[in-house]
């Protein structure tokens, strides 16, 4: 029997805010159905209802013809819904076998746990998915890649799945993860499963989804199969108008200074020796494969990773960082990678998540915070950065992922830096609150900020970036003006050993 879920009027309202505005549509058994649409326009939130961590102020969703209500996470696992969220939910202690069969763990007569079982069956799975890690291995040990796909194991285990949504999964994963993803993808398709794949990324939606459907503003603009709508009307559809190319209407207009940034034959334990320049008012591309060491780096010279031979010299002087929190007293900040691990302080509000990296200048003498001037940050960093939250106080964790990186971008811009490390900025960001992350990163250069981008999107690199270096194994391996880049000359010198 095909699985069908149909989704009647689905309003969910927030304090402020209309987050789902009288959804409805149907997704069906043999099919990916793509989700798209700019952050915030309401494709997490219909998860999260069909999950059960939020209720819907009204409407309804039918399984197989039948109305259901969970009121908890629990509840949609047992009717045989499972979702994957970008912010991992595993427990990091536990195995990999332990996390995958977390709340249904074969239990032996005594009420012992049959742990041999328990890895047998999860080692089963993990060779199917072809990866290279054991049953056994604690998940905390693992990267955050491995991490995601133990998640996605744990769901796809579970015999009574009926319907699976993957919201973002391969923004960790490398080329070959996402190989073995979108091959399980089919296996759930052709078994009947409904697979829901919310994405960013228009080629993965082309590779792996067979019907597309656009959220915009919370609303449901309408569903096309993905061989009959182009990516120029998927977008104008997504944002309501034509962006054209982003990269020719971005105003490039600057002038690049003396050199503020020097790093000279740099290593640690994850990097062998590097050595770059940056200017004022320069935007320098850092391009190469998952793995290549580019972030690797940048940990080392912000004190995040131990450095342990070569120099750094800021504005001339020699710079050593023991900790991050040198680098930003000397004016180098760093917006990483992992906005949730390393960026947001979830428990926090929107405010103090931005007025957060202006403690030293907002701590009095005996340790006391100046609450107003710490409120007015927040204020500024809303206005001056277009961050979308009812107000200040609400949980960071409730805003989009654009809008969370947008908050961590001004509580580092607030401190008025010097050197300005971007890792991965627009990762997991829709198509048009990219444009805006590229118009504010060409505004900092034009202040005279000199940034450092990392990207694994090529033609985000050539794009915003004056000069692209390239690693691979660890180690720069060329430099290339990016008006004289392309995507096969990157590739080729990232991929290709000389």
């Amino acid at each position: 029997m095909e699985n069908v879920i149909e989704f009647k009027n689905i309003t969910k309202y927030f304090p402020g805010v209309k987050a789902l505005d009288d959804i409805s549509f149907v997704a069906r058994g043999g099919e990916v159905l793509a989700l798209m649409g700019e952050n915030g326009a309401g494709k997490s939130t219909l998860l999260k209802v069909l999950n059960g961590d939020y209720q819907q102020t009204s409407g309804e969703y039918l399984i197989n013809g039948k109305s259901c209500h969970f009121n908890n996470p629990r509840e949609a696992v047992a009717a045989g819904i499972g979702v994957i969220y970008q912010e991992r939910q595993i427990m990091l202690e536990l195995t990999v076998g332990e996390n995958m069969f977390l709340g249904r763990l074969p239990v032996g007569a005594m009420g012992h746990i049959r742990m041999n079982e328990v890895h047998e069956r999860a080692q089963k799975i993990i060779d199917e998915f072809g990866l290279d890690m054991k049953s056994t291995d604690k998940v905390k040990d693992l990267s955050v890649a491995y991490q995601q796909m133990v998640e996605i194991m744990k769901a796809y285990s579970r015999e009574n799945l009926k319907m699976i949504a993957f919201d973002e999964p391969t923004a960790s994963l490398s080329d070959a993860e996402i190989d073995s993803l979108f091959r399980i993808i089919r296996k759930l398709r052709g078994e009947g499963k409904v697979v829901i794949y919310v994405s960013h990324r228009m080629a993965e939606i082309r590779q792996v989804a067979d019907r597309v459907a656009v959220f915009k503003d919370g609303r449901f603009v309408g569903d096309w199969p993905v061989d009959e709508i182009t990516d120029k009307e998927l977008i104008q559809k997504m944002v309501g108008r034509d962006l054209g190319d982003v990269f020719s209407a971005l105003d490039k207009r600057k002038t690049i200074g003396d050199v503020v940034l020097e790093a000279k034959n740099v290593r640690s334990p994850f990097l062998h020796e590097c050595s770059f320049t940056l200017r004022a008012g320069e935007v320098l591309g850092f391009s190469g494969l998952v793995g290549a060491g580019r972030t690797e780096l940048v940990r080392a010279i912000t004190g995040a990773d131990p450095m342990t031979g070569g120099e750094v010299f800021l504005e001339g002087k020699p710079l050593k960082c023991k900790t991050p929190h040198d680098a930003i007293r000397n004016g180098m900040v760093m917006v990483p990678e992992d906005r949730k691990l390393q960026g947001i302080i979830p428990r926090m509000s929107v405010g103090r998540n931005i007025a957060v990296g202006s403690l030293d200048a907002l701590t009095g003498f005996l340790g006391h915070i100046d609450t107003k001037r710490e409120a007015q940050i927040g204020i500024d960093g809303k206005a001056n950065f277009n961050i979308k939250t009812p107000n200040l106080e609400k949980s960071i964790v409730e805003l989009s992922g654009g809008n969370q990186q947008k908050a961590i971008v001004a509580r580092w811009l607030t401190t008025k830096p010097k050197v300005l490390i971007l890792d991965e900025p627009t990762k997991g960001i829709d198509v048009g609150a990219k444009s805006e992350f590229y118009n504010m990163i060409c505004e900092f250069a034009r202040q005279g900020i000199a940034v450092i981008l990392i990207s694994s999107e090529l033609p985000e690199v050539i794009g915003l970036s004056d000069r692209i270096i390239v690693m691979r194994g660890r180690r720069i391996v060329g430099e290339i003006q990016a008006i004289d880049a392309t995507e096969e000359k990157l590739l080729t010198m990232a991929m290709m050993e000389e």
